[in-house]
């Protein structure tokens, strides 16, 4: 028996005034067969009913006392035709028996029989840690369901292990991560992101009925048409800052499902974990599957407090850096200036002129290698053409890092053109039907990753580059989809497990590299937001949320991105105009938008002007003094983009010293000014010194008190088409 006298005094001391409230981790409560994981402000609790089955029991605010959830009992039916099974809220239900709702387990024997009944076996409690073991009611199938609690930042893990104990193989066709229950309630509202290339992370909203609505990818990684994630709140009634709202998301960067459904019982379940479209993993006797891990929050602080938990998640618990976090380098990449034309003369130009703005990450996208004039060739052979590089990159490097900034490097590894070396050599390492048409897309072919000759050929070739470079950062592109996702090499009954196979060899080539590599740093992208999970974010420091660098187009597309990711992941680069629609906006505004996340430049430095080349240099400079509290910090979006002509965006540093605030208008009407800002998370007594870049502040004082910055807030003078501004405040008692 374990005591902790002192925080228990502590927390006595506190909560006076308060009922006691149950201390965060895990406990079992015998006489009720229930499990209670409490985080510091949720609990979460599963049971084991008078069938033996695990049920689901409680998913919300924290309880003060769980054990007022009494002793679990299954829910009852309704005839015939709405069985007990269905309606009672099972915590892993297999397909089988008189089981109507979506399963979270549907397999096939050997000899044919598909039913699966699954009944609790045994527990064990490990910290933050909870397994709970559950068999069929015949045959020594066995799954482990794994549980951990994020105390500080809400949010709960599952997923399952399946394992075949039998003498036959066992091959499943739907293998769930778990489900989630929300309160019965038949008036729900679903948030989830939609999109397409250039145009990813857009919010949609609808109501919940009696069916399914299916959000999903079967195109071989996370996509950029559906994102792993969704919330729901009750009544559609919450809002930015209010309202209860449950949300969870699948870690996957291959093919995942979520299934929103809402019974005729009106309960409200969320399953979610591996496509079952195009799925089948056959498990001889003795092995096993894991499901991907899906994370679970709830907030009483609408989607802004469920977006707070996440990005503090995110930075404290997933990122490679998650055990000391550290802010973002300012990038530069030279794609838009020269595209294929590379050559150690041109980019060492470049980057002389980055390093100049305070450039610090110096990066050479496409071109540099094989025979790679084009995108129709020299996909796949990594090596470096030295007909634009003589010297190899290592003179190119040298000169980059004597501008005083650091080296990355772009791969596209899991792709090949037919037109190179390696395709010519082995053609059998794509994906591919025999006899059927091999689909180009970017005049590119799918290297069957899931093959281990072709797992060990990319490590190898993206190794060798580095360990021969001072390269530091890598840029790991993915540009098309798969198709025709053959696998002739392996008996028809396995061929199907390449979805699940290609993306655990992915992970593995990512995490030696980094093993091999220590300090490497790796962003993730696929044609912009085609690849970005919580699976992908544990191997990679940032991430592309879009190929679409449109200034205006960007407040939306990041503000999406903002409701499942961190700013500090999201890559936003400073381009050009005009740009993908046609439209020109100001480089400051340019600016602002992009310091919103992890700045970088994109722009062809060769066509600037001395007076772009003094606003960046000053814009750079500025937010390297914010970029902490950008990145780290709590995210409040004041005004959306998707309401109205004006924007804004506000940032509170972790120590609650600093805060930073930017405006768009995206066009001025009938002499309208910008509405009122009024801040948010500043403390109501604290002096906060008001400075901004420019002579947007309708007010000349110096200081205001965070009550009043709250209640009151600021004006600014924005005017026009795409006026923008960046107002920061800092403590100074």
């Amino acid at each position: 028996m374990r005591f902790a006298l002192p925080a228990s005094l502590l927390c006595l001391l506190a909560c006076t005034a308060t009922p006691l409230m149950a201390a965060s981790g895990i406990r079992y409560l015998a006489s009720q067969k229930t499990w209670v994981i409490d985080t510091d402000n949720t609990t979460y609790a599963v049971g084991v009913n008078e069938r033996g089955e695990l049920q689901e029991l409680y998913w919300g605010a924290k309880l003060t006392r769980p054990e007022d959830l009494g002793t679990p009992h299954s829910s009852p039916g309704r005839a015939s035709f709405d069985s007990s099974e269905t309606n009672t809220n099972g915590e892993y239900p297999g397909w089988g028996g008189v089981f109507y709702a979506e399963p979270c387990l549907k397999l096939t024997r050997a000899d044919g029989d598909r039913d699966l009944v699954l009944h609790y076996l045994d527990y064990k409690i490990d910290g933050t840690n909870l397994q709970l073991r559950a068999k069929d009611i015949h045959d020594n199938i066995v799954v482990t369901l794994l549980y951990r609690a994020y105390p500080q930042e809400d949010i709960l893990r599952k997923f399952a292990r399946i394992e075949n104990g039998t003498r036959q193989v066992v091959t499943l066709e739907s293998a769930q991560s778990g489900v989630w229950y929300l309160p019965r309630n038949e008036n729900y509202r679903l948030t989830y992101a939609s999109g397409a290339w250039a145009t990813e992370d857009q919010l949609v909203q609808e109501p919940v009925h009696q069916g399914k609505v299916v959000l999903e990818s079967r195109r071989g990684n996370t996509s950029h048409q559906l994102y792993p994630w969704f919330a729901l709140d009750e009544n559609g009634q919450a809002t930015e800052e209010t309202g209860r709202v449950w949300f969870g998301e699948i870690a996957w960067s291959g093919n995942w499902k979520l299934v929103v459904e809402e019974t005729p019982a009106q309960q409200v379940r969320v399953v979610g974990g591996f496509n079952d479209f195009d799925f089948s993993y056959p498990l001889k006797p003795g092995e096993s599957l894991e499901t991907p891990a899906y994370y679970g929050g709830f907030t009483s602080e609408g989607f802004g407090g469920a977006s707070s938990q996440l990005h503090q998640f995110e930075i404290s618990e997933i990122l490679p850096d998650h055990a000391h976090p550290k802010v973002r380098p300012v990038l530069y990449n030279s794609w838009e200036a020269t595209e294929f034309n590379v050559n150690e003369a041109g980019q060492s130009v470049l980057a002389a002129k980055a390093a100049k703005i305070g450039i610090e990450r110096f990066v050479m996208d496409d071109g540099w290698f094989g025979a790679r004039n084009t995108d129709h060739a020299g996909l796949g052979d990594w090596v470096v053409n030295l007909k634009k590089f003589p010297h190899g990159l290592a003179g190119l490097i040298r000169t980059v890092n004597a501008d005083g900034m650091d080296f990355g490097l772009w791969f596209e590894p899991e792709m090949v053109n037919p037109d190179s070396d390696l395709y010519r050599k082995h053609p059998d390492w794509v994906m591919n039907f025999p006899g059927r048409p091999r689909s180009e897309e970017r005049n590119q072919l799918v290297l069957n990753m899931a093959r281990d000759d072709v797992k060990e050929y990319v490590f190898h070739a993206v190794d060798t580059v580095l360990s021969e470079n001072n390269i530091k950062f890598v840029k790991w592109d993915m540009n098309r989809h798969f198709s025709e996702p053959g696998w002739p090499d392996v008996p028809p009954a396995g061929q199907k497990e390449i979805w699940v196979k290609y993306v655990r060899n992915v992970y593995e080539i990512m995490d030696r590299l980094r093993q091999k590599h220590p300090g490497l740093e790796i962003e993730s992208c696929s044609g912009g937001g085609g690849r970005v999970d919580l699976e992908v974010l544990r191997r990679t420091d940032e991430v592309w949320p879009s190929d679409n660098t449109e200034a205006f187009d960007r407040l939306r597309i990041q503000e999406g991105f903002t409701y499942f990711y961190t700013p500090k992941v999201m890559m936003a680069w400073v381009t050009d105009v005009p740009n993908m629609n046609g439209r020109s906006t100001p480089l400051k505004y340019r600016f602002l938008v992009a310091m919103q996340g992890a700045l970088a430049v994109g722009s062809n430095l060769n066509k600037w002007s001395d007076q772009d080349f003094a606003l960046a240099t000053k814009m750079i400079a500025y937010y390297k003094t914010i970029r902490e509290t950008v990145q780290l910090g709590r995210l409040y979006r004041l005004y959306s983009p998707r309401t109205g002509e004006f924007t804004a965006n506000q940032y509170v540093s972790r120590d609650g010293k600093q805060a930073v605030a930017f405006a768009f208008l995206h066009s001025q009407q009938y002499l309208r000014p910008a509405p009122t800002v009024r801040l948010r998370g500043l403390g109501q007594d604290t002096i906060y010194r008001v400075t901004t870049i420019d002579d947007k502040l309708m007010h000349a004082q110096k200081t205001y008190s965070g009550s009043y910055l709250m209640n009151h807030g600021i004006d600014l003078r924005l005017t026009g088409d795409y006026d923008s501004t960046v107002v920061e405040f800092d403590a100074v008692n």
